[in-house]
């Protein structure tokens, strides 16, 4: 069962079933034990979602972290990357119990170092496993202590540090933004009462049982909702966050949903202002537009493979000072290389208050191809329709394997790659125009599908 859960960069399970109190009083005792031979801190920061369970979850692997010696500062109700800057804050190890966007019969935990560094399958978790597969070794230390700190207020004056003064009071804009029943419900407000806006909210009452719709605003339909009221309301912007808040999606004031490449590039672009010539990480299945204004405007483009743990390696070994993938991920240098949907959404706002342009007009240079989205298709023999493809591919274009397979013309490419957890290939095409796109899309997917 260990197997199912622990996943590539976190652990995901059914509640009552996978991920139980068990479960998680043995993980407090097997982070405990890691942390302790990584020379770790002997204190572990806890947050948690508004999941029913995730209450009960976290005092278990309280107990057990307890239990080895450890202490535990509870930081209560909180987003993903608020546990970020409270382990970066405080120079702590930390764990989320969050299942992110996942629906509401589902639980999890993301853990991560002091300083907020990621650990994955390949930088602690399968050593983690092992441990409670075949029971950690005591720690002889005298049991630990718990205690509550609330860090909402500083969360909050931290990301807003990260801007110049005023830069928030230039002009008021409306905004209106979907919570999807998240986490972002508790952290919007505090971020938002500070700045000059019009708020519209929706869904922010904190429900794990997402009573309005899924909180994964990668799938259009959890959009539709935002869409037809940021229209109603003429605003300025929408912002869509997922269940633990650490992703973020745009809606531009005509209804659209903004590509997330181009949010990319609008923030690369201003750091590169910040910062001129520094690195800026891209992942590759993010549009050819990003590395090409990264580039114009002074900047190295660095490209990646999918995933929040390669990509924080990554920043951290180039010395890059900002990193964005296609999924809504957005990595900052000042933030401990973490990701925070919450700080994406400021640099959105900081640039839209300091035009008048609507936020359609402002990304426009950025939106130059014309993309497919991420497609899945379930595959019984995933390894044979990888080589169909390749082989009906391989003398037409360029293929790069950093990351599945890459494939690319002169004028359009695509990505395929297989998924970690689950019996599908996910497909990227991208192309100078839209009906290029189109037909690429659908010969490569007529080729997936050949039995």
């Amino acid at each position: 069962m260990l197997g199912k859960i622990i996943k590539a960069y976190d652990i995901r399970g059914l509640v009552d079933k996978e991920v139980t109190p068990d479960f998680s009083f043995a993980l407090g005792v097997a982070f405990a034990r890691f942390l302790e031979i990584e020379r770790e801190p002997a204190t572990i920061v806890v947050g948690e979602d508004m999941r029913p369970s995730s209450p009960l979850l976290a005092d278990a692997f309280s107990d057990g972290a307890n239990s080895q010696g450890m202490d535990v500062i509870r930081i209560g109700l909180a987003s993903t990357d608020m546990l970020y800057f409270a382990s970066g804050k405080l120079n702590l190890p930390g764990i989320m119990f969050t299942a992110s966007h996942n629906p509401a019969q589902y639980n999890g935990m993301k853990l991560c170092k002091s300083g907020a560094v990621p650990i994955g399958q390949e930088s602690g978790l399968l050593q983690i496993r092992k441990f409670i597969e075949d029971g950690a070794p005591m720690i002889n230390r005298p049991v630990g202590m718990s205690r509550q700190q609330d860090l909402l207020s500083e969360y909050v004056d931290y990301l807003l540090g990260s801007f110049p003064d005023g830069t928030f009071q230039k002009r008021k804009l409306k905004v209106v933004i979907d919570a999807g029943n998240g986490m972002a419900g508790f952290t919007a407000p505090a971020v938002m009462a500070k700045l000059k806006v019009d708020l519209t909210p929706m869904y922010f009452e904190l429900d794990g049982t997402f009573p309005n719709h899924e909180a994964n605003p990668i799938e259009p339909a959890n959009l539709i909702a935002l869409q037809k009221r940021v229209k109603k309301e003429g605003a300025d912007i929408g912002l869509a966050f997922d269940g633990d808040a650490d992703r973020c999606f745009l809606i531009d004031e005509n209804g659209a949903l903004v590509n997330p490449s181009a949010l990319t590039s609008l923030i690369a672009v201003r750091e590169l202002k910040a910062k001129a010539g520094s690195t800026i990480i891209y992942n590759l299945i993010s549009s050819k537009a990003v590395p090409e204004v990264i580039a114009e405007n002074g900047g190295v483009a660095l490209r990646s493979r999918v995933g929040h743990s390669y990509i924080k390696k990554l920043m951290a070994e180039s010395g890059a000072i900002f990193g964005g993938e296609h999924s809504g991920h957005f990595y900052f240098a000042n933030f401990w290389r973490a990701d925070s949907g919450m700080l994406a959404a400021l640099y959105a706002l900081a640039e839209l208050m300091a035009t008048k342009k609507p936020l359609s007009e402002l990304l426009a240079p950025y939106n130059r191809y014309f993309s497919s989205g991420e497609i899945n298709s379930e595959v019984k023999d995933l390894p044979a329709a990888i080589a169909r493809v390749r082989a009906a591919y391989q003398d037409q274009t360029e293929i790069d394997e950093l990351d599945g397979l890459t494939f690319t013309a002169d004028t359009w490419w695509f990505n395929l790659r297989a998924s970690n957890t689950e019996p599908l290939l996910r497909l990227n095409v991208e192309a100078n125009t839209q009906a290029q796109m189109k037909k690429i899309r659908e010969a490569v997917l007529a080729v997936i599908k050949t039995r």
